[in-house]
């Protein structure tokens, strides 16, 4: 969960995560709709089913035990240099150190390193002075340590200087300029697009598909979307998306409501139009949910909010 998500996001969803599956059996037998639920909101769905694929795969090949080695553990379903660097210092106390942002960021300005973080070199760079530093007798409380330093003292601007353990020994606090520590990344510009959306209603309930559109949010529910680089675009996709989810003939209506959403780089104008399907749509791929009871279900956090504005 805190693979690019903050700390705070994290808490209440992954107090409710552990409640409901507080074992590794007990999340491999859940059914995955029930995962994406709870995970619902947290965004990168993508961890989530790794998350379940990896408990299920430990049940089959494990008896349910996470593995010690760093190989076998990145043969794990999502679970990367990073993870299973992690769970070996903190689960296992072995002496191997955790590199993210907020570690990148205080290795940088205790050494005063300049560079893009994005290149490889640089991050070599970081790592070779993180060895150095790292406690062997308890990395895991080191790498935690360092994780919370940069995430509550060592920020990205305007750093917590005064309040620092590390400052009698940083270079960059010496040399008064923190914040040139590392140097900024390059950002990737935002993209606006439309998303031309149906609200499809039937006997007080409204209809949802899997998935947004162009490979997004695959196994979770939403009203159906398509995008589009203009307005019009948008709607052409969209009809010709709904004539193939729901095999019959629709009626839409003028644009209801107009909205905002960002999805990483997009920022993304969500146009809802009313629609009235001519015909009962049989494909299994749509499913009708009451308006006041979108939010228990595995849906989107846009889904979320179109059923907001709809209320």
């Amino acid at each position: 969960m805190l693979q690019q998500t903050q700390v705070a996001t994290v808490i209440p969803y992954f107090a409710r995560f552990v409640r409901d599956f507080p074992t590794v059996r007990q999340l491999a037998h859940a059914p995955q709709e029930r995962v994406l639920k709870l995970w619902s909101g947290l965004g990168y769905y993508r961890r989530a089913r790794n998350l379940h694929c990896t408990a299920q795969q430990l049940m089959r090949e494990r008896g349910g035990q996470f593995p010690r080695d760093e190989r076998e553990l990145r043969a794990l379903p999502g679970v990367g240099k990073y993870t299973a660097r992690a769970i070996r210092s903190i689960a296992y106390n072995l002496p191997c150190f955790v590199l993210d942002g907020n570690v990148t960021r205080v290795v940088a300005r205790l050494r005063a390193l300049g560079g893009n973080p994005s290149t490889s070199d640089y991050r070599r760079e970081i790592e070779r002075h993180l060895d150095q530093l790292l406690s062997r007798r308890s990395p895991g409380d080191f790498n935690q340590a360092l994780m919370e330093l940069g995430q509550t003292v060592c920020l990205p601007r305007t750093p917590r200087c005064p309040a620092c353990p590390l400052r009698t020994w940083c270079l960059a606090y010496r040399a008064q300029d923190p914040e040139a520590y590392p140097a900024a990344r390059p950002r990737r510009k935002a993209e606006t697009r439309y998303l031309a959306t149906a609200v499809i209603r039937r006997h007080n309930k409204v209809a949802l598909v899997r998935g947004l559109d162009e490979g997004l949010l695959t196994d979770l529910w939403n009203f159906p979307a398509a995008f589009g680089h203009s307005r019009a675009e948008a709607l052409d996709r969209l009809a010709a998306r709904l004539k193939k989810v729901t095999a019959c003939s629709l009626r839409r209506g003028s644009c209801m409501a107009e909205l905002t959403h960002g999805i990483t780089y997009r920022f993304i104008r969500v146009l809802l139009y009313s629609a009235e399907v001519m015909g009962t749509p049989r494909n299994p791929s749509l499913r009708w949910f009451p308006i006041r009871q979108i939010e228990r279900q595995a849906v989107s956090q846009l889904a979320r909010k179109i059923a907001t504005t709809l209320r």
